[in-house]
């Protein structure tokens, strides 16, 4: 039985979103039925109603949620009706060359619901194999991970891409320990989620560094020790000022843009790591002079994902925020309807908030 549900569709490159009534079907083998409860609106989904991702349209958009399970379908059975749970775009397959070495958290063969979702007939393209801007939505088994009931399903919801991006970013992909000095390079909530992380693993410096003097000032809020305004002071040596003439252990570029690159190499401390978490566009290219790739040691790292596995990181988290560590709540700056999608994309292309909301 298909079930008629309201839900956000972009069904052209960039065209505003309209609302829609969708067709989603019982879960089948692997699969699981979500109500959704809780959708956060990330650049991701912008970046699919833009068409940077692929032209498949029409996309049904939303990925960064929580909800319940509704039903499942045969040979589930790490999750079952009733369970709270996030949902994620990295659901391990357990055998592919990655898995099979140990290292699940670069699965390069992630799964997703066989069945698609559909509007009058026409398929679906769920964001991110996800597509939760909607009051149901249908997702593979292993893209559910069940955490604490009773934590906020608006805050919950973060963890399932920006929040797990940017403190993965710190605690997983950069390796942050005790006493060191971290820069970030983008201060919206990925940047802030990697300072949370920065912090949660103990740096003892933490830079903040933004163009808006008001995401900074949030920055603060996530753990910043000091901040850069990127248009009123030089990036790299003011980074290097603050580290002793060093520059930082790790610089985490937020940003995605050979600019904010550049100035992350330049940034870091010999033998230190850059974490490139920003999502740059296709046609963006970076040059750096080999001698100094080389010169200055260290590592070059790109964080997919902040090479979590949802298994092991959601419900760490969870249990973080619900300790009073993590405040993921801080995150949330507004909670919207499902009709103010489109709008909530003006807000965050304008800065002005960290996460809208979406709540069912």
């Amino acid at each position: 039985m298909a079930h008629e549900v309201r839900a956000v569709v972009a069904k052209a490159k960039g065209e505003p979103v309209t609302v829609e009534t969708i067709q989603v079907p019982d879960p089948g083998p692997g699969e699981a039925l979500i109500d959704v409860q809780a959708c956060g609106v990330c650049h991701t989904d912008l970046h699919y109603r833009e068409g940077a991702i692929n032209d498949d349209f029409p996309f049904l958009l939303g990925h960064e949620a929580a909800g319940t399970v509704a039903a499942v379908g045969d040979g589930v059975t790490n999750v079952a009706p009733g369970d709270f749970v996030i949902l994620n775009w990295r659901a391990v397959c357990g055998d592919c060359r990655a898995c099979n070495r140990g290292r699940p958290w670069y699965c390069f063969n992630t799964h997703n619901a066989t069945q698609k979702m559909t509007l009058d007939g026409q398929e679906l393209s769920p964001a991110l194999g996800i597509g939760a801007f909607a009051e149901k939505t249908l997702v593979h088994a292993g893209q559910a991970t069940k955490v604490d009931p009773t934590a906020s399903p608006a805050a919950a919801g973060l963890i399932g891409c920006g929040v797990m991006a940017g403190l993965g970013a710190a605690m997983n992909t950069g390796d942050v320990g005790r006493g060191d000095s971290v820069a970030v390079l983008g201060c919206g909530g990925v940047g802030d989620a990697a300072i949370a992380g920065s912090a949660l693993a103990g740096a003892h410096t933490i830079i903040a560094v933004d163009l808006d003097d008001k995401k900074l000032e949030w920055a603060k809020e996530f753990g910043a020790t000091h901040t850069i305004n990127a248009g009123k002071e030089d990036v790299v040596e003011r980074i290097q000022e603050l580290t002793g003439g060093n520059g930082a252990d790790v610089v985490i570029e937020a940003v995605g843009l050979p600019e904010t690159y550049k100035q992350a190499f330049y940034a870091r401390d010999l033998a230190g790591t850059v974490v490139l978490v920003g999502v740059p566009n296709p046609e963006m290219k970076i040059e750096l002079p080999l001698i100094d790739v080389f010169g200055r040691g260290g590592t070059l790292k790109s964080s997919w994902y902040g090479d979590c596995l949802p298994s092991r990181d959601f419900p760490m988290l969870i249990d973080l925020y619900q300790q009073g560590r993590l405040d993921l709540d801080r995150f949330v700056s507004e909670t919207i309807s499902i009709d103010e999608v489109e709008e909530a994309f003006h807000k965050m292309e304008a800065g002005e908030v960290l996460r809208s909301v979406v709540v069912f």
